[in-house]
């Protein structure tokens, strides 16, 4: 393993997808080929996000299909966790739970159009 390079989510439409992470989260779109993939990025995370027709989205040779959701999930750092809640909450963008606070910090979860996790986390300071 040379590094990290970023994370694939399982995306039903890669158009709509774009527009989720671009417009609600503030990605940037790196590339796209559509209907297939796309990359987006924030920082120096990258996630790719991959359609029906991807060559990362096809079945596996037992003939098991991969599919959106699941609960392993990226983790978005955010500096006031309640006011991120109430822009995305104002945008229609569903949550998994309500703000838990533990410890290291605050976090929720956050579901894209295919129902795959994120985690807003406000770090404890």
């Amino acid at each position: 393993v040379s590094g990290l390079y970023g994370v694939r989510y399982q995306v039903k439409d890669v158009a709509r997808s774009i527009d989720f992470y671009t417009q609600r989260l503030g990605f940037k779109l790196d590339r796209k080929h559509l209907p297939a993939f796309a990359q987006v990025s924030v920082g120096d995370f990258r996630l790719t996000l991959s359609g029906p027709g991807a060559s990362g989205s096809r079945p596996m040779p037992d003939g098991q299909a991969q599919e959106p959701g699941g609960w392993n999930r990226v983790m978005l750092q955010v500096d006031d966790l309640p006011a991120a809640v109430e822009v995305l909450n104002k945008a229609g963008v569903r949550f998994r739970n309500e703000v838990e606070a533990g410890p290291g910090g605050k976090q929720i979860q956050v579901l894209d159009p295919d129902g795959n996790p994120l985690e807003l986390f406000e770090p404890a300071h």
